[in-house]
């Protein structure tokens, strides 16, 4: 570029800059205080290098953490900095008595797990409901974006894609993961067992719609297997249903329904071709 036309380019990124709304902490440093603060719940995994550090002294470091993460966003939440990181951590006992039910129900429910420490240690279901549920409690305190970064950095690492919005109950359990995506106006009951694959998502992408539920009721109880897809804001799963694997679904069903996709499956001998 000549002097002139690196000028110009300098002046636009300037521009540009100073017009965005937002201001934001950096990948890497939501990335951290996601990992510390679910090890500080659950210190099942232990460093070669362990570092000695007590549990007053983590609980306070997470907080300066914390307030870190929200200083970047500070011209959207005005003199609110400090009142949130209280009470995100005032709220933060309910919130473990919730992901033990969550690490309770997967141990549980799946043949292939050894106890709970295994869960929270190495499932990604697991990890991606944590991450979900500690960033929906800072979407109900009203802090914008940062929620969404951190359902984002779990998306990375798992493969499980869950709106901060979406409103999910107790004893959640996803098994394998990868590939699920759970939408912004989702909401999901009690007891709820997912499989890898399966979307609850929407009908219509439209911004005008932003506004409005999209996304399908899950209620009590259900079962949802792999690659199922659920789609639309009216759509409500029925308690105590089962919807198999395959399954395209956009309207709703009763209570107890088992919904299933039919395959065709012709197996040809060598001989035949």
């Amino acid at each position: 570029m000549t002097t002139a036309e690196q000028q110009y380019f300098f002046e636009r990124l300037t521009t540009q800059n100073a017009s965005y709304r937002y201001r934001l902490p950096s990948k890497p440093d939501v990335g951290r205080f996601i990992d510390s603060l679910i090890r500080f719940l659950f210190p099942i995994t232990q460093d070669c290098r362990p570092i000695e550090a007590g549990i007053a002294e983590s609980y306070h470091a997470l907080k300066q953490q914390l307030e870190c993460l929200l200083c970047p966003l500070g011209t959207n939440l005005p003199d609110k900095k400090a009142e949130l990181n209280e009470q995100f951590f005032d709220r933060l006992p309910t919130m473990y008595e919730m992901l033990l039910l969550d690490a309770q129900a997967i141990a549980a429910n799946d043949p292939a797990s050894v106890g709970v420490e295994e869960v929270l240690a190495v499932y990604p279901g697991f990890y991606a409901i944590a991450v979900y549920r500690l960033a929906h409690l800072l979407t109900e305190l009203n802090v914008p974006l940062l929620p969404r970064m951190m359902t984002e950095y779990a998306h990375a690492q798992t493969g499980i894609d869950i709106h901060p919005n979406a409103r999910i109950g107790q004893s959640f359990f996803i098994d394998h993961g990868t590939g699920v995506v759970i939408g912004e106006t989702t909401v999901i009951g009690n007891n709820v067992k997912i499989y890898q694959g399966v979307t609850l998502g929407a009908t219509h992408v439209t911004k005008s719609m932003a506004q409005k539920k999209r996304h399908p009721t899950i209620e009590d109880n259900v079962v949802i297997y792999a690659n199922a897809t659920i789609l639309g804001g009216r759509t409500v799963v029925g308690h105590d249903s089962i919807i198999g694997g395959n399954v395209w679904l956009t309207q709703s069903v009763e209570p107890y329904s088992l919904v299933y996709h039919q395959s065709q499956v012709e197996v040809r001998s060598m001989s035949e071709s």
